[in-house]
C-alpha cells in the first residue's frame, strides 16, 4: 500500500515510495560528489575539504530553495579557472568574499526576474568558454597523473604548460601508475557495473594499490595538504571592508555569470531529461542563497552541476529531497572516513578530472560548429582561445561583442528595400519589383516593399536606398512595412528623415504597418507628421489614394501605364474622379 505525505506545490501527491526512489538517487549521487568536490577544491588552488563543505551546505540549499526539482549543486569544473585565479591573486580569504558577493548578485538577479536572459548568450560563446576551461583542467591535471615534482602553479595557461615541458624529465612511474589504475576503472566500471559510481571505485583501487604496492612513493591529499577533518568547520564571517568589495566585484561578477549560465543549463538539461519545466528565476534564488551562506563555512562558490543533475534523475529522483540527502550523505561520509580520504593518492584525482574536462568540452557539438565554417565558427574559435590563453572574463566580453557584430551584420543584410509596382497579369494586383524597368514606371508614385527590422544596424541603407532612387522627386511614396517586425529608434530617425524632406513636395503613404513599428511611431509623433489618414492596412487602399493626389496635368500624355488607372488618366477627355473610383 502506498501511503501518500501531505505536501504541496513541487512536493504534491509525494509518498513513501517516492520518499524511498529520492532516498536511492539521493545516497548514489552523494558517493559521487565526494570524490568530485574533493578533486575540483584541490583544482581550484584550496584544500579539498572545502570542496567537500561546499558539496554538504551548498548542495543542500540548492534542492531546498532552486528552481528546478532535479538539479544537484556544488562545486563543478567550470569554475576551476576562474577560483584558482581569485585564489592566486587575492587569497582565499578574498575568495569567500568574492562568492558571498557573487550570492548577492545571484540573488538580485533571481528577484528582478533576469533569469531569462541566459538565454540571450550565444551557443558558439558557452560552447567556447566550456571547451576552453576544459582544455585548462586536463592540462592542469598533467603534473599530478605524472607526478612531476617542482611544478609552481600559474594563472596563465602558457606558463602553466611551460612548467610541464620544464618539469617533464621528473616524471614517477609511481604516480603515472596509480592514475593509470584509476583512470581505467573510471571509464570502464560503468560499463560493466553501470549501477556503481565508477570513480569512487577508481579512487578505491588506485589508492589501495599504492598504500600496499608503494605507501611512501607518490604525493597523497594528507602529505600535501594534511589530514581532513571530521566535521564541519565552525560558522565564520569573513572580515568584509570597502576596499575588499571594490576590488573583488569584477571577479564576483564573473562568478555570477558563470554560475548562472551553469545553473541554468543544468536545469534545462533536467528538463529535457524528465519532461518538466524549470523557474528559471527561483533557481537564481536558490543558488544566491547558496553562495551567500556557504562562504561563512569555509565553502567556495557552487552552480548546478550537469552530470550530477543527469545521475540523479537516472537513478529515480523524484523531487528537491534527493538533492537533500546527497548533501546528508556527504556529511556523514565526511565524518565516518575523514581519516581514510587523507590516504588519496593526488595520482588518483588526476584522471577523475580529466574525464570531466573531456566530458565537458562538448568536443562533438564543437567540432560540429566548427565543420560550418560560417561566422559562429570564428566567434566559437575567438572564445576558445581567449579562454585558453587569456580568461574567462575577457573570453566571455570579446566573444558576446562579437557576436553582437556578427548578428546586427546578418540583421542589416537581411534589410532589402526593393522598388515594386502592381503585376497587370494577376488578378489581385500584386506588386512585384521584375514589373519595374524603364519603360514601365510611374513618374509620380513610387512604391517601395520594405523587409527586415528597421534598426541600428540596416537604417543608413534603408535611407540611402530611397533617397538614392527617388531623385526625380515623384508626387508620392508608398512605403509596404508588413515585413518590418521591428523599429528601433535609429530607424525611426531615418524614416522621420525621409518623411520630413519628402513632405517638401510630395506625401508619404505606410500600409500594412506591424504592431511594434506602428506603436513607436504613435510614441514618437511620426505618425502624426505622416498623417493618421494616410496609414493603410492594405497596399490597394493606399494605391487608390495616391491616384487621387496625382498632378493630374503630368499624367496627360504619359504611356508608361503602370497602373489600370493610367489609360483613364492619360485620356485628357477621360480624366475625371469618377472615372479613377469606378475603377
Amino acid at each position: 500500500m502506498q501511503y501518500k505525505l501531505n505536501f504541496k506545490g513541487r512536493y504534491k501527491d509525494y509518498s513513501i515510495h517516492s520518499l524511498q526512489r529520492d532516498v536511492i538517487s539521493g545516497i548514489v549521487v552523494g558517493i559521487i560528489a565526494i570524490p568530485l568536490g574533493m578533486a575540483f577544491a584541490i583544482a581550484s588552488g584550496v584544500k579539498p575539504e572545502y570542496g567537500i563543505y561546499t558539496t554538504i551546505i551548498a548542495g543542500i540549499l540548492i534542492s531546498l530553495f532552486g528552481g528546478s526539482k532535479y538539479q544537484i549543486g556544488g562545486p563543478t569544473g567550470a569554475f576551476i579557472p576562474i577560483l584558482f585565479g581569485i585564489v592566486m591573486t587575492y587569497g582565499y580569504e578574498n575568495l569567500l568574499i568574492a562568492g558571498f558577493m557573487a550570492g548577492i548578485i545571484l540573488f538580485l538577479m533571481g528577484l528582478f526576474k533576469l533569469g531569462s536572459l541566459i538565454k540571450f548568450i550565444p551557443k558558439p560563446v558557452t560552447i567556447g568558454f566550456t571547451s576552453g576551461i576544459a582544455v585548462i583542467i586536463f592540462v592542469g591535471q598533467i603534473p599530478n597523473f605524472l607526478g612531476l615534482t617542482g611544478v609552481e602553479k600559474h594563472e596563465y595557461f602558457i606558463k602553466n604548460l611551460n612548467e610541464i615541458i620544464a618539469s617533464i624529465s621528473s616524471i614517477n612511474l609511481y604516480s603515472f601508475f596509480t592514475a593509470v589504475v584509476c583512470l581505467i576503472t573510471v571509464i570502464y566500471t560503468p560499463k560493466f557495473f553501470p549501477k556503481i559510481p565508477g570513480p569512487l571505485i577508481g579512487l578505491i583501487l588506485s589508492t589501495l594499490v599504492a598504500s600496499f604496492l608503494y605507501p611512501s612513493h607518490v604525493a597523497t591529499i594528507g602529505s600535501t595538504f594534511g589530514d581532513i577533518p571530521s566535521n564541519l568547520p565552525n560558522f565564520k564571517i569573513p572580515d568584509f571592508s570597502l576596499e575588499q568589495i571594490q576590488k573583488l566585484i569584477g571577479p564576483a561578477f564573473v562568478i555570477a555569470m558563470l554560475g548562472s549560465i551553469e545553473s541554468l543549463l543544468s536545469a534545462v538539461v533536467a528538463d529535457g531529461m524528465t519532461s518538466t519545466k524549470h523557474n528559471s528565476n527561483r533557481e537564481l534564488i536558490g543558488q544566491g542563497l547558496a553562495n551567500m551562506i556557504t562562504p561563512f563555512f569555509g565553502g567556495i562558490p557552487a552552480t548546478g552541476a550537469i552530470a550530477r543533475t543527469a545521475t540523479n534523475i537516472k537513478n529515480g529522483a523524484i523531487s528537491p529531497i534527493s538533492g537533500v540527502i546527497h548533501g546528508i550523505v556527504v556529511l556523514i561520509i565526511l565524518v565516518l572516513f575523514a581519516p581514510y580520504a587523507s590516504r588519496i593518492p593526488l595520482a588518483s584525482m588526476a584522471p577523475i578530472l580529466m574525464i570531466v574536462a573531456w566530458n565537458m568540452s562538448e568536443h562533438h557539438v564543437f567540432l560540429h560548429l566548427l565543420k560550418t565554417k560560417t561566422e559562429d565558427s570564428l566567434v566559437l574559435v575567438v572564445t576558445f582561445l581567449f579562454t585558453v590563453f587569456f580568461n574567462l572574463t575577457l573570453a566571455v566580453e570579446v566573444g558576446l561583442v562579437l557576436a553582437v557584430i556578427i548578428f546586427t551584420k546578418r540583421m542589416s543584410d537581411i534589410m532589402v528595400t526593393t522598388k515594386v509596382l502592381p503585376n497587370p497579369e494577376n488578378k489581385q494586383g500584386k506588386v512585384e519589383p521584375q514589373i519595374v524597368t524603364d519603360s514601365h514606371d510611374c513618374p509620380q508614385i513610387s512604391i517601395y516593399d520594405v523587409e527586415g527590422p528597421l534598426f541600428f544596424g540596416a537604417a543608413q541603407t534603408f535611407e540611402h536606398s530611397i533617397m538614392n532612387t527617388i531623385n526625380y522627386r515623384p508626387k508620392v511614396l508608398l512605403l509596404r512595412m508588413g515585413k518590418v517586425p521591428f523599429i528601433d529608434a535609429t530607424g525611426e530617425s531615418n524614416l522621420s528623415s525621409i518623411v520630413r524632406n519628402f513632405s517638401k513636395h510630395g506625401i508619404v503613404l505606410i500600409s500594412e504597418l506591424s504592431t511594434q513599428p506602428k506603436k513607436v511611431l504613435t510614441k514618437t509623433g511620426l505618425s502624426q507628421l505622416i498623417g493618421e489618414d494616410r496609414f493603410f492596412d492594405h497596399t490597394g487602399d493606399a494605391i487608390n489614394y495616391a491616384l487621387l493626389h496625382l498632378d493630374k496635368d503630368k499624367c496627360l500624355g504619359c504611356k508608361h501605364f503602370t497602373f489600370r488607372e493610367c489609360e483613364v488618366l492619360s485620356d485628357a477627355s477621360k480624366t475625371t474622379e469618377e472615372q479613377i473610383r469606378s475603377y
